[in-house]
């Protein structure tokens, strides 16, 4: 049996990033709290619980006061940080440096908009963390738009930019752009922002080639990663016999029949160690 774990597959650097900062604040401290899961993926975050991480909601969050607080590599909207200063809540801010700096910029257009009712328009998943914290650089009154059914909600008589969610198909961002543009005013100035992250672009190209090179293929991702979601549709699409798995436990070795080779994949909140657990039952079993 022929066994291939995607190059192209597992954490991008954000999540990288964030998962090192909390490893190395663990060490220092009884336990540090998480403002949502500090990565999509279940049983990263059990590892992580084991070594004292608690995940937390923003309601529970906005009920604490003297403890550490980790901002994930998702960001955070300005009244997080507003309520850990009046609350003596120490924050290790894992924010990704790419999320980061795309706050700054759409913070940048609404203020620079604001006198002439310009608006800013978030490309993206209505509630998705890293999508709530772009809204709150806008004193939340950027518009979201998610399908082309939300279009209608965008002023056309006024001036728009266009940003997106880092991890928004690129695709579908440059064809929601286009009909926003065409749906303008004359002589009203829309400005589209590419701001798709191209280390999970392009995966989709690559994931694609590695799909179809083999009879089964396995993609691994937690069942909340619309990422992962994504590039499973994908792998699906060119290799009909793709299944999506969370768990060690979904396993089905009736999948394996009449198979000869296997390639293992998963989302940008997959991690590396699971992946390799994947292979080696297979190995073990067959």
């Amino acid at each position: 049996m022929k066994v291939e774990i995607s190059k192209h597959s597992g954490f991008c650097f954000g999540v990288v990033n964030a998962i090192e900062i909390a490893e190395k604040a663990l060490k220092n401290s009884n336990g540090i709290f998480s403002l949502g899961d500090i990565v999509h993926n279940g049983a990263e975050i059990e590892r992580l619980k084991e070594l004292g991480l608690t995940t937390i909601t923003r309601e529970e969050y906005f009920k604490l006061n003297n403890c550490q607080v980790l901002i994930r590599a998702h960001g955070e909207p300005p009244e997080t940080y507003e309520y850990a200063k009046a609350n003596n809540i120490t924050l290790i801010d894992a924010t990704c440096p790419v999320v980061l700096k795309l706050q700054k910029r759409v913070k940048k257009s609404h203020m620079e908009g604001i006198q002439d009712n310009g608006q800013v328009i978030i490309l993206g998943k209505k509630g998705h963390a890293e999508v709530v914290g772009l809204v709150g650089q806008t004193g939340n009154s950027a518009i979201v738009i998610e399908s082309e059914e939300d279009i209608e909600t965008i002023d056309f008589s006024c001036p728009v930019t266009i940003y997106s969610q880092t991890t928004y198909p690129l695709d579908k961002f440059k064809s929601l752009s286009k009909k926003i543009k065409a749906r303008a005013d004359d002589g009203v100035q829309v400005t589209s922002r590419d701001t798709v992250c191209r280390q999970v672009a392009n995966r989709v190209p690559q994931l694609k080639n590695f799909a179809a090179k083999f009879d089964l293929v396995l993609f691994v991702s937690g069942k909340k990663s619309s990422n992962g979601r994504f590039l499973y549709q994908e792998c699906e699409n060119i290799n009909p016999n793709t299944k999506f798995i969370s768990t060690m436990e979904e396993l089905d070795k009736n999948w394996f029949a009449n198979v000869q080779s296997v390639g293992i994949c998963g989302a940008t909140s997959t991690p590396q160690w699971l992946m390799e657990k994947v292979a080696n039952w297979i190995s073990e079993n067959f």
